[in-house]
């Protein structure tokens, strides 16, 4: 039963594993596309025992601490297997990877999973995937008193949905995008799949090309809500601006909340909220711009942006933890002298403030922070978008994270953050 160094299998083949000790799983592949991989670990019947046994990005580990996601980077994915505490119930590991909305596995280009144990390598290639949305690539699973890998290989043509059920996973008739949003749910409840946890998993991607995975938070955002915008909240763009900033919390911030403001004429420091409570944010907190009440529709940037000021360094200065503000406005911006001069003012403290302009208007001084002199450092930045929702994830989050890495060096430089 020993291997040799290197072993390739072929579809529906298996070979032996160690009886004990750690192997290692690797999912390389190639070609534009991301891929979702995990592991589900089964019983006997081939079911989750619950949902704690689907190990991905945002759960990294089993309740016994047996199956780690060790690394997930672009388009390389290593799990880690302790034999010696996989617990007696379950009978295999599956690894899985899944595409993310219309894509197929045709696409996906030099598919591979690779074993690697004291007894050599076993190399599996998925050349053979062409409509399919979701695969299982392979297991590892129980064989008398050792473990073995098998090569599978098999294809589901609708996705997550369909996999999760082969799976046992009752998957509830929501967005069935990636992982579950509750943990500790019975084997036999729906698992609602948030698309935040979707998002979550862009957002990851970005952060490590940035290389700033490791940094910590706080995150907050800020609505323009003056009458202009009132299509953006009437058509939901306003909402699902706001999830997909709620990602960069849920991954960047220390305690996964976002600090949320909204202005028009004048400025409201709504609730916080995490990944748990997104759902109709907007509409339950400031469903649209109030001509007659609430806000005004005018466009105040340095009341809403002092107020900002005002929680982070005078209510609750954090000197060890920078503060990303992500700043949404539709233009309209004429306040230029007072906006510059709380720009220079701050430019001493830990904020970055990344304005993000909606829709093609007139941005004003905005669209000259890189020449705004008189700053102890460059503490913001700006790109406008003409339709958010043409906009990918990738690209959001990469522009949205363009120039924070620049400033985290600078301020750490200057002493503003530890």
């Amino acid at each position: 039963m020993v291997m040799s160094n290197t072993v390739s299998l072929r579809k529906g083949a298996n070979i032996p594993l160690p009886k004990e000790g750690l192997v290692t799983i690797e999912v390389k592949w190639q070609g534009e596309v991301e891929l979702n991989i995990s592991a589900f670990l089964v019983t006997g019947d081939g079911h989750v025992p619950s949902d704690d046994y689907m190990v991905f990005y945002n759960q990294k580990k089993d309740p016994e601490e047996s199956v780690f996601l060790q690394q997930n980077k672009e388009k390389l994915v290593v799990f880690t297997i302790n034999l010696d505490k996989l617990s007696s119930v379950i009978q295999s590991c599956s690894f899985t990877a899944t595409l993310d909305g219309q894509e197929t596995f045709r696409t996906v280009q030099g598919l591979a999973i690779t074993v690697n144990s004291p007894q050599g390598m076993v190399h599996y290639e998925v050349d053979d995937a062409t409509e399919e949305r979701a695969l299982v690539l392979a297991e590892v699973y129980r064989y008398q008193s050792y473990f073995k890998f098998r090569a599978i290989g098999r294809g589901f043509n609708g996705g997550l949905k369909p996999l999760a059920e082969s799976f046992g996973v009752k998957v509830a008739e929501e967005e069935a995008l990636s992982v579950q949003e509750e943990k500790h749910t019975p084997s036999n409840a729906p698992i609602h799949l948030s698309k935040i946890d979707l998002l979550k998993k862009k957002v990851t991607i970005s952060l490590e090309k940035k290389k700033i995975q490791q940094v910590r938070a706080r995150v907050a955002v800020v609505f323009d809500a003056s009458g202009s915008m009132s299509l953006l909240y009437e058509k939901g763009v306003v909402q699902r601006a706001f999830e997909r900033v709620l990602a960069v919390a849920a991954c960047m911030d220390n305690d996964g909340e976002l600090d949320v403001w909204f202005f028009g004429s004048k400025s409201m420091r709504a609730n916080s909220v995490t990944e748990k409570d997104y759902e109709g944010y907007i509409e339950r907190t400031y469903p649209r711009p109030k001509i007659f009440s609430g806000l005004g529709v005018g466009n105040n940037e340095p009341v809403v942006m002092k107020d900002v000021i005002k929680k982070y360094v005078k209510e609750d200065p954090r000197s060890d933890l920078p503060t990303y503000i992500i700043f949404f406005s539709d233009g309209g911006i004429y306040l230029d002298h007072k906006i510059s001069k709380i720009l220079i003012d701050c430019s001493k403290e830990n904020l970055f403030w990344q304005f993000v302009g909606i829709g093609n208007a007139n941005y004003g001084v905005l669209q000259k922070l890189d020449q705004l002199p008189g700053r102890v450092i460059d503490n913001a930045g700006f790109f406008a978008l003409d339709d958010l929702d043409k906009v990918t994830d990738d690209e959001l989050y990469n522009r949205l994270l363009d120039e924070f890495p620049s400033w985290l060096t600078s301020a750490k430089q200057h002493g503003m953050i530890q």
